[in-house]
This record gives C-alpha cells, sequence and structure tokens, in this order.
C-alpha cells in the first residue's frame, strides 16, 4: 500500500536497513542511524538500476512521487533517469560557474587580444562596472531582462542617457559572446532597445562655411601660444585626421621625403592602418615642428613630459583663447569643415573624401577600392586643399585645377 505522511513520521530506526514501499519502484531506505532515504528501483536495457532522490522530510512525499513520475517519463522516452541525473547536475554546475562576470571578463580577455585599444578596454570596463553589483554574480543564463533594467534604470536617473544606452549595448555583446561559445541561449538586452530614453545627439561643433574658416585659419596661424601647439592646429587643418591619432602621432610615422603619414592600425578608429599623403604645406609644418623636438619620439609631446602627448584639451583651449567657443569649433571640428569644404567644391568624388577620412564602408570590396584606386585622386585633393588653406587664410578665392 502507498505511504502516508504519518506512517513515515512515526518510523522509527532499527537494527538493520529497511525498505518501505510506496508503489511504482518508489520506497524509502531507512538506515540504522534513523535515517529515511528516496530511492527508486526500474530497470533499464536488461539490468537492474537505483536512482536517488533525497532525505525526508528535506524531501517529501508528494515531492518525491513527482521525482518518480518524472523519471517513469523519461523511461517511456528510452532515456536512463540516472544518466539524467548526473548531466543534470553537470549542467547546473556549469551554469553556477558560468556568471556575468566570468563571460564578461573572458569578453574583455577577448578583445585584448584582438588588439583592441586601451582605451576602448578601459571604457568596456567601466561600462560593465555599472552592472556587475546588482547581477555579476548571477549564471549569465539565468538573468532577465528586468534584471538587466535595474541598473541602467538607476544610471538614467542620474541623466546619463548616453551612459546606460552604451551600458546596454556593452551588456548585450558579453552576451552575444556567451552565445557564441555555447554558455546562453538568448540575449536579453534586445528586448531593452526601447525601454531607453534615447539621448539627444549633439555634434562637435564644427566651422563649415568657407568665409568663417578663413577667419579660423588666420586666428590659427597667429596663434601667440607655444608654437607646438600652433603646428598641431595647422595640421589638423591640413591633414584633418582624428585629434588622438595626431596627438599621439610617432616621427617613425611620417616619411617627408615620400611625402606619407601612415596611421598605425592600433590608434586608428576602424582598427585599420591609414595612410594620408601629406601636401608641401604639412611637410613644411612638420619640418619646422621637427626641428624643436628632434626627429624620434612624439610629435607633440605635453611640456610637463616628452614622453606624455598634448591633450585633446590642449588644443580646444586653444581655440577658446583664440575666441572660439565650443558650440562654435572644436578640434575634432577640423573633420567637418574639410569635408563640407571638399564636398562643396564639386571637384572630388564623395568616396575619395570619405576614403580621406578613414570612413569606411562595410564592404570589403569598397574598403580596397577606397585605398587603392582613389589614392591618386587623394594625393592631388590634399596639394589643392592646401592650396586653398592658403587662399582662404588670405582671404583670396583661387581655384585650382586638378
Amino acid at each position: 500500500m502507498p505511504l502516508t505522511d504519518t506512517q513515515i513520521k512515526n518510523i522509527k530506526k532499527q537494527d538493520k536497513p529497511k525498505k518501505y514501499s510506496d508503489g511504482g519502484g518508489l520506497h524509502l531506505h531507512v538506515t540504522p542511524t534513523g535515517s529515511k532515504l528516496w530511492r527508486m528501483s526500474y530497470r533499464y536495457e536488461g539490468a537492474q538500476k537505483l536512482l536517488s532522490f533525497g532525505v525526508y522530510p528535506a524531501v517529501s512525499l508528494a515531492d518525491a512521487r513527482k521525482k518518480r513520475d518524472d523519471a517513469k517519463k523519461l523511461l517511456a522516452a528510452e532515456v536512463d533517469p540516472s544518466v539524467q541525473a548526473k548531466l543534470d547536475k553537470i549542467h547546473k554546475r556549469a551554469e553556477a560557474a558560468n556568471t556575468f562576470n566570468v563571460i564578461a571578463d573572458e569578453y574583455l580577455a577577448k578583445l585584448k587580444k584582438e588588439g583592441k585599444a586601451e582605451a576602448t578596454l578601459t571604457k568596456n570596463r567601466w561600462l560593465l562596472d555599472q552592472v556587475r553589483t546588482d547581477f555579476g554574480s548571477r549564471p549569465i543564463a539565468k538573468i532577465s531582462a528586468a534584471e538587466i533594467l535595474v541598473p541602467l534604470r538607476a544610471v538614467e536617473a542620474k541623466g546619463n542617457y548616453e551612459t546606460a544606452r552604451r551600458t546596454r549595448s556593452c551588456v548585450g555583446a558579453v552576451f552575444r559572446f556567451a552565445i557564441a561559445t555555447a554558455r546562453a541561449e538568448n540575449d536579453p538586452t534586445f528586448g531593452l532597445r526601447g525601454a531607453l530614453i534615447n539621448p539627444v545627439v549633439n555634434h562637435r561643433a564644427a566651422i563649415t562655411q568657407r568665409k568663417a574658416f578663413g577667419g579660423l585659419l588666420r586666428a590659427v596661424w597667429g596663434y601667440e601660444g607655444t608654437a607646438e601647439v600652433r603646428h598641431a592646429l595647422m595640421l589638423m587643418a591640413h591633414l584633418y585626421p582624428r585629434p588622438g591619432e595626431l596627438r599621439l602621432a610617432d616621427w617613425s610615422e611620417f616619411d617627408l621625403d615620400k611625402g606619407v603619414w601612415i596611421i598605425p592600425a592600433a590608434r586608428t578608429k576602424m582598427r585599420r592602418e591609414h595612410v594620408k599623403p601629406l601636401s608641401a604645406q604639412a611637410i613644411e609644418i612638420l619640418k619646422v615642428q621637427q626641428s624643436l623636438t628632434g626627429g624620434a619620439g612624439l610629435v607633440f609631446p605635453s611640456v610637463k613630459s616628452r614622453l606624455r602627448p598634448i591633450s585633446e584639451n590642449t588644443l580646444n583651449s586653444a581655440l577658446r583663447l583664440m575666441g572660439f567657443t565650443q558650440d562654435e569649433m572644436t578640434s575634432h571640428g577640423f573633420r567637418a569643415s574639410a569635408s563640407s569644404i571638399l564636398n562643396e567644391s564639386g571637384l572630388w568624388s564623395a568616396d575619395a573624401i570619405e576614403a580621406e577620412l578613414a570612413h569606411v564602408g562595410a564592404d570589403l570590396v569598397r574598403r580596397a577600392y577606397h585605398r587603392a584606386q582613389y589614392w591618386d585622386e587623394r594625393v592631388k585633393m590634399a596639394d589643392w586643399w592646401a592650396k586653398e588653406i592658403d587662399a582662404m587664410r588670405t582671404k583670396k578665392t583661387v581655384v585650382v585645377a586638378r
């Protein structure tokens, strides 16, 4: 007959182990010490086997019966319950070991091996730190969208909408890495895209009108601060690289005889080497700067240490001293200035301009086309742009044929 809770409670310890059957192979094994263990006897592929369900009363009679019924369902599907139980334990151990923190650290290590810049790694670490306290110790496969939203809302509450958006994106990258390594099945951040406040995009200020840009050039060429800062701003106008690419430039990257600047992949936004043609005017500025710093090391070292570059704040501060507010012009704005005026000239293909700006699309064929087919055009464009700069800052109107 099936067991009852009252009967089980009244069972006393005995000199020898004894079994009390509940039916369907389920029985209670009582040891001489009085321990009451749930077990199930069954046959699989002709062999007699035994399955353990736990200790009474931690595992109740109802729980034991459910475990027995689940085991019978597995047997009906020709699955050995003992093997399945071992697999379930392995899965739980792996799940407990694969926490968000563990996967996040592996993801960061992967980025480092892929050669991502230290600034990128630092930014990713900082973004992930926004959520580690909330669910970092949780198994990644168990984390829900609702859990992720909690720290994101906390970031939003401080008015940091862009940080919240980037944190969601970074957390999503960790989940996709977990999916790729078979430790998660879905990315819960996908459903949060519409839950966060979209930040207002503030484009970097830039002067894009030819006449106004001429005024900026005159101010730069007449800048009375340090020669190094004046030269850096002059080259920002001539070459319009990303500010960090110029500030961190090393003399080893320049071949003034051939008129090229090779920006290494580690310092470009796209993580691909970028070669820029140098006009005669740009080469002359570099030669003057070289006479000040020598031909080795940083092109624009800090006044405090030759081992450290000038900062972007240094360039922007110089623009402020010249009377240009942060809403009018930034060091990064030279890129938009050049792009606008070059495009408006109608003399150069948009693709050549984009290639010079190192704006590379996703099409691999198009990348190769940018680098190779447009090189001659970019060399001519660099020469034209240098002459236009001379014309704009001297208030002349000169159109140079290609």
